[in-house]
């Protein structure tokens, strides 16, 4: 074979290879945001017969914490004028694990960025790539309104690289699914006065309400507890739960939960996630 028809092969199978892993990229961007993520649930508008045709992460949902704050998601499309597509990649990488938009003000609640805060660089960047390939959208949300100051800023800098922990390390892996990525622990554990979730004491206990057009939702104890939590239950119970929204007794759960993302998580990470939950000390809800 001529020099000049290797160098043509290899170029060939550079770019095939190229070409699959950025598609990996983007295919594990779509994952991470439709199912574990579920940036959906609070990013794309919802009507009386759920998401709105056309708006999928344009934002504009509203969510009220009376005596806290009135917010509305922001649009997360590539819409260069009302979503981000101006912003670099660096820069929307900022604004989900940092809290903090290009020009420098801080991005509000109720976004968990005390979590976002340990998502992995290669979760991060599969989010970025995929968000650019998702429709822009142009649509233009209300302004969110806070009654609390809000602190300088979430955290130093992240300079550091942050990798996942290893799947082999179902715990662990859990953890992050439940943590970084999915945030059920932020939303499962009930607030101090200030607002801010009791990890420390209170680690998955419930209790915190979530006021909407469903009613009033409360969380549910997902600690090990007997009684009040998921400690008599089976990981096919809590599965159903997760995936499909229906309790024990086979009673509708309600939203905010987003049982349609969630439908989406992959087998093993299902797994990982149940036997994290396993691993919580039961609590009672206070």
């Amino acid at each position: 074979m001529h020099r000049s028809s290797v160098a043509v092969a290899m170029a060939a199978v550079l770019s095939v290879s190229y070409g699959a892993a950025a598609q990996s990229m983007v295919e594990r961007g779509k994952y991470l945001v439709e199912s574990i993520m579920g940036c959906g649930n609070c990013h794309t508008p919802q009507g009386p017969n759920g998401p709105l045709p056309g708006k999928t992460l344009a934002g504009g949902l509203e969510f009220e914490h009376p005596g806290f704050f009135k917010a509305y998601s922001t649009n997360i499309t590539p819409d260069p004028e009302t979503g981000i597509g101006k912003w670099t990649d660096a820069q929307i990488k900022v604004a989900i694990r940092e809290g903090r938009r290009p020009n420098g003000t801080l991005i509000r609640p109720p976004m968990p960025f005390e979590l976002y805060r340990g998502v992995a660089d290669a979760d991060l960047d599969a989010i970025v790539a995929y968000l650019r390939t998702v429709p822009a959208v142009k649509n233009l949300t209300p302004k969110s309104m806070y009654a609390i100051p809000l602190p300088p800023t979430y955290g130093p800098t992240i300079d550091k690289p942050i990798a996942a922990p290893p799947r082999s390390d179902k715990l662990t892996y859990g953890a992050y699914l439940a943590g970084p990525l999915g945030h059920c622990i932020e939303c499962h554990t009930p607030p101090a006065a200030n607002g801010r979730a009791q990890y420390g004491t209170l680690l998955g206990a419930g209790g915190r309400h979530f006021p909407g057009p469903w009613g009033l939702s409360v969380a549910k104890n997902i600690t090990s507890d007997p009684e009040q939590g998921l400690g008599k239950w089976s990981d096919a119970e809590i599965e159903r739960a997760i995936r499909k929204g229906i309790d024990r007794q086979g009673h509708p759960l309600k939203p905010p939960m987003g049982f349609t993302y969630y439908d989406g998580i992959s087998a093993d990470d299902m797994a990982a996630l149940i036997a994290y939950l396993r691993s919580l000390p039961p609590k009672m809800t206070p």
